[in-house]
């Protein structure tokens, strides 16, 4: 197997892993374990905790002591063992602890595997720009593959879901270990202090209105992203209790039609360097924006029946969300920062999109949705005026039963059903977006400048 074979196997395994449970561990979270929408959102929100701190700490350990693929090896393996314990977890609580540990050595991998293929191939004397991206694209179809295996086996609602990203992330911690060499660089600076290595310098940035005002509504949008893989299969899944769409393909294969998603983003990077030489870099920040908007708004509106279409087009609308705000808002850095500041600068976009971002998107959201959108049914004729059923229909006596819920005598449920109004949460999360979107549009004066000009014809050509 030759070297780009080799990374493009890694890369593909790097989204494998996460891809197997991200998308649907709401689906085990509320449907098996049957817990609260605010400790939900703090599950969520581990993956910004970790992405805080963990891939600046493990790129020093790379950087002076402990080869790329070595320490990459060892996350994966890490990482994998604590995906096997969390099925034994059946507190809340816990399962927060463990999760954030599993992100712990999750997060660090994806620099990780970047950092390991930009140096096999440049050791190799292959062309970085012209080669990286189509190893690059591999991981989101593992992503998708991924995705589509838990849904196609029965387990996305099922700790199984887990063990298949777990052995994933086994074999690819294994496989790591037969990488090309990444030894350590010994690149940074010794002078350096601590709080300037782990990029903490960056917050100066915050000086300069344009770029401080840039990554607060980086941060707002940053929150955006986790909504959707937070809510977005659970959302769908949840339909199942009303009888009318009981037998509707989109229950039953709610992850791989919000694998739309994961096309739609791979298409849309091809479309990038039009829009950008078009409309530039604000304009385009803001067709994202809009794109949120349509996400969000689509969801609110769309069923599996009669606005299936609307579904679909939420997740088409997903690919020019992601990738137009992620890339052009990477540009936007490149070209408004000297040399000197622009890697702190780039560090510090990240951070603040996937870090407090995802932090601030998953609490508040977790909390919102407990407290403002979700009502606890204790009678059947209640419930089933909501799902538009009779009480005796038999399609909801078994979803109850499912659920270990009885019904009594004199029609109270055993225990209370939670149902979640998702029509008002995705209206809400759309207002959220629409007032951003103006808000930046408003606020946020730029120009195109000759460097900006340079940059987008670099990527055009």
């Amino acid at each position: 197997m030759n070297v780009k074979s080799r990374l493009t196997l890694m890369s593909f395994l790097q989204f494998f892993v996460w891809g197997a449970w991200l998308i649907t561990i709401a689906n085990y979270w509320f449907g098996t374990k049957q817990w609260d929408g605010t400790q939900f959102g703090a599950i969520f929100a581990t993956m910004g905790f970790a992405s805080l701190v963990m891939p600046t700490l493990t790129g020093i350990i790379a950087d002076k002591w402990v080869n790329a693929e070595v320490l990459y090896g060892i996350l994966h393996i890490l990482y994998a063992g604590v995906l096997f314990y969390i099925p034994q977890v059946n507190s809340p609580n816990t399962f927060f602890w463990v999760m954030l540990l599993a992100m712990c050595f999750y997060m660090p991998t994806i620099s990780l595997s970047n950092s390991i293929s930009y140096t096999t191939l440049k050791s190799g004397a292959f062309d970085v720009i012209k080669d990286f991206p189509p190893i690059r694209v591999w991981g989101t179809i593992g992503f998708i593959v991924a995705m589509w295996t838990t849904n196609l086996t029965g387990n996305k609602a099922t700790a199984y879901q887990f063990y298949i990203a777990g052995l994933a992330a086994l074999g690819l911690g294994v496989y790591a270990f037969t990488l090309p060499k990444c030894r350590p660089q010994n690149l940074i600076d010794e002078k350096k202090s601590f709080a300037q290595t782990l990029g903490l310098g960056a917050f100066k940035l915050f000086a300069n209105y344009k770029m401080a005002l840039f990554f607060v509504f980086s941060m707002f949008l940053g929150g955006a992203l986790q909504l959707t893989n937070a809510y977005g299969d659970v959302f769908l899944d949840e339909f199942k209790l009303f009888p009318s769409y009981a037998d509707s393909f989109v229950i039953k294969y709610s992850t791989i039609i919000m694998s739309i998603s994961q096309v739609s983003e791979t298409l849309f990077i091809l479309a990038i360097p039009f829009f950008l030489k078009r409309f530039g870099i604000k304009k385009v920040i803001v067709i994202a924006m809009l794109a949120w908007v349509l996400r969000f708004g689509f969801f609110a509106f769309g069923d599996p029946a009669g606005h299936l279409w609307m579904i679909i087009l939420s997740c088409v609308v997903y690919g020019m969300a992601f990738d137009f705000f992620n890339i052009s808002g990477s540009l936007f850095v490149e070209t408004s920062t000297t040399p000197k500041t622009r890697s702190s600068a780039q560090g510090m976009f990240m951070m603040m999109t996937n870090g407090f971002g995802a932090v601030f998107g998953s609490l508040v959201s977790g909390w919102m949705i407990d407290k403002y959108f979700t009502k606890h049914y204790t009678n059947i004729q209640s419930l089933a005026t909501v799902v538009n059923s009779d009480p005796q229909n038999e399609h909801l006596l078994t979803f109850l039963k499912n659920k270990g819920i009885s019904v009594l005598a004199n029609g109270d449920l055993s225990r209370a059903l939670d149902v979640k109004n998702w029509h008002h949460i995705w209206l809400s999360f759309t207002i959220y977006a629409l007032v951003i979107t103006i808000a930046f549009a408003i606020m946020f004066k730029h120009k195109h400048s000759l460097a900006e000009e340079k940059a987008i014809e670099e990527i055009v050509h």
